[in-house]
């Protein structure tokens, strides 16, 4: 039987062949931590005391605040500077831009190989063939140190653009329609690969949008095969000639996809869920406050070109903020070379450095209290971008709404700008931080747990540690909890777990007295595909911080499973969420077995801990030495 793409991939860089379910030791090319998570790597390898596989192959990159105006990101970054003098590792530095856009311009990764990053959307790698992957401080600091993390290779779906799409529409249109149809986890567990008419034509900076958002579909990665104008786009950065990377045609897939997008007219998500998607003449007409441009997802010259075309020679609308942000260096100069950002300025915008902008919280692009903004992001989950409404939308639907001041499509922007009402207000709010709370276990300790009996494990298997664990439940019958929710971008900066606990569910709504509540032993019920979003090991940690036992969950976002794992976190697939529990009920769950003593009496089935899952679990963390 032929081979996907990712199990061509992983099955290179594994020497050996990769099926899906298959946990295999991968060879990573290049391996990058960025500003917010630079810090934590730097610290676990010195606290573990490893060296550097191959400095050549390992960089730093600060995308998340380029301007280092926050003091706690400039400290962090200053760390990095100073540990890459030590150990002979590159910096992208502040004036460089976003590292996965790097990764690709730059020549670093060609079609074929293998990256990883401290940013959840590495897997725009996905866009020239590649395998790129978003994971947490604990992985990287062991891909720095020994140029391999283990991965589980994951089955692939194939997902089949059918039609040809309006004139009108873009790439970030075909990846709303791709969001609505699929959901938050439609791809949960899965490699994609895109195909089909409106995906042959796609030029790199549409694939790199498309790849982009497979994390909010809740896949691993979004794989293209690479045509004639990514090979060459490739080969020129690496300086060098590369092969093209393709599935074979005779390839298993757990199953295809399609998605009819003939006709298919610019779409926009509203607020609060990706996934929520509808046209955007649906909500036309809505009142904005700004409008961003920018992002990994569209922050490519062809992106800003489009939204040049559609301001040249206007003006935005008076109240409104226009914020613009490329995604590196090299397009920032592109801009000012072919008069870019003499368009912008001219209709009014704010063009800012190279970097993620108001995704990471550290640049322009966050919103206030009650603003509208409409967005070319990836993410408009509550408080991501800001404490307003953000809708996700193409650059050219973004231009245009700022010119309008209402949310329009160039082809609907009224005669003349909406204007605010005279006398009218925004929503205000404060979120104040709550004093912080007590210390908690030091990064690789683990999370305090009730053992039930036998605690498993030997002497030769490190610290003994609980196979069965009896807690009190906390019951949040929710799917979807991104990492925003668990632990706010806000809070990124922070790089003692100690402080972490005070932050846990602090911006999920009716949850924020969570840690103030929490005792050292109590387990988390949760819904479907936990812990989804961001790569933040601290969505990790500060349930450590806590001492919480364990989190069960129906199911887990892929990079947040690995996190937990990799700090040896106890974490269960089950499905106990909607069960009839309540909080304060105690429940004892067996690690090795699956089987949960519910308090009725009766009892539940989980999924055991895997034996990688288990065996770094009793060592007390990835970077523990056994």
């Amino acid at each position: 039987m032929g081979r996907t793409m990712i199990e061509k991939v992983l099955g290179a860089h594994a020497g050996r062949a990769a099926s899906p379910g298959d946990i295999v030791d991968v060879r990573i090319d290049v391996r990058v931590a960025r500003d917010f998570g630079g810090a934590n790597v730097v610290q676990n390898i010195r606290d573990s005391g490893l060296g550097i596989d191959d400095p050549a192959r390992t960089f730093f990159t600060f995308d998340c605040n380029p301007g280092g105006s926050d003091q706690k990101y400039a400290t962090n970054q200053q760390i990095c500077r100073i540990f890459a003098r030590e150990r002979g590792i590159g910096v992208f530095d502040i004036d460089r831009g976003i590292g996965t856009h790097l990764a690709i311009d730059e020549g670093l990764v060609v079609p074929g190989e293998t990256f990883v990053s401290t940013d959840s959307h590495a897997n725009i790698l996905g866009a020239i063939g590649a395998f790129g992957q978003g994971m947490g401080d604990l992985d990287i600091a062991h891909a720095f140190a020994h140029g391999r993390v283990w991965f589980k290779v994951p089955p692939t779906v194939k997902v089949i653009l059918r039609g040809e799409p309006s004139p009108r529409a873009h790439a970030k249109d075909l990846t709303l329609a791709c969001l609505r149809r699929l959901g938050a986890n439609g791809l949960l567990g899965f490699a994609a690969e895109f195909t089909g008419e409106a995906v042959a034509g796609l030029d790199l900076a549409g694939r790199i949008t498309m790849a982009s958002m497979a994390t909010e579909m809740g896949g691993i990665i979004a794989l293209f095969t690479p045509n004639e104008e990514v090979l060459e786009y490739c080969s020129s950065a690496a300086g060098r000639p590369v092969a093209p990377v393709a599935a074979d045609s005779d390839a298993h897939y757990e199953a295809e996809i399609e998605i009819d997008v003939e006709g298919l007219e610019p779409m926009i998500s509203r607020p609060g869920k990706p996934e929520d998607v509808v046209p955007v003449a649906e909500v036309a007409g809505r009142k904005i406050g700004s409008s961003f441009i920018g992002s990994c997802t569209d922050g490519r010259y062809e992106d800003l070109q489009v939204a040049a075309d559609i301001l040249r020679g206007r003006t935005i609308a008076p109240g409104v903020l226009l914020k613009i942000v490329p995604a590196t260096d090299r397009i920032w100069r592109r801009c000012l070379d072919e008069g870019l950002l003499a368009v912008f300025k001219d209709a009014g915008a704010l063009v800012g450095n190279a970097g993620c902008a108001g995704c990471a919280a550290g640049q322009i692009g966050q919103n206030g209290p009650g603003e509208v903004t409409v967005s070319t992001g990836n993410r408009n989950y509550p408080g991501k971008q800001g404490r307003g409404e953000v809708y996700l939308c193409s650059p050219a639907v973004a231009a245009a709404s700022a010119l309008a001041g209402v949310i329009a499509t160039p082809e609907s922007m009224p005669a003349r700008p909406v204007l605010f009402e005279i006398g009218g207000g925004g929503a205000a709010g404060a979120d104040p931080e709550r004093a912080a709370g007590e210390g908690g276990p030091k990064r690789g300790q683990g999370a305090g747990a009730a053992p039930a009996g036998d605690a498993g494990g030997s002497p030769e298997a490190g610290p003994v540690r609980p196979t069965r664990l009896r807690g009190r439940v906390w019951v949040i019958p929710e799917d979807n909890i991104d990492t925003d929710m668990i632990y706010h971008n806000r809070h990124l900066a922070v790089t003692d777990i100690r402080e972490m606990g005070q932050y846990a569910f602090g911006n999920l709504k009716g949850r924020e007295g969570f840690a103030a509540q929490a005792k050292a032993g109590d387990i988390v019920v949760v819904g479907k595909n936990f812990g989804c979003g961001s790569s933040r090991q601290q969505a990790v940690d500060c349930f450590v911080s806590l001492g919480t036992a364990l989190v069960v969950a129906e199911s887990f976002g892929a990079i947040y499973e690995r996190n937990a794992i990799n700090q040896g976190f106890p974490i269960m697939t089950a499905d106990l969420a909607r069960s009839g529990l309540a909080d304060g009920d105690e429940i004892e769950v067996d690690l090795t077995t699956g089987r949960i003593a519910l308090p009725s009496g009766g009892t539940a089935e989980g999924r055991p801990f895997a034996d990688v899952q288990l065996e770094i679990y009793r060592r007390g963390g990835l970077l523990q030495k056994v």
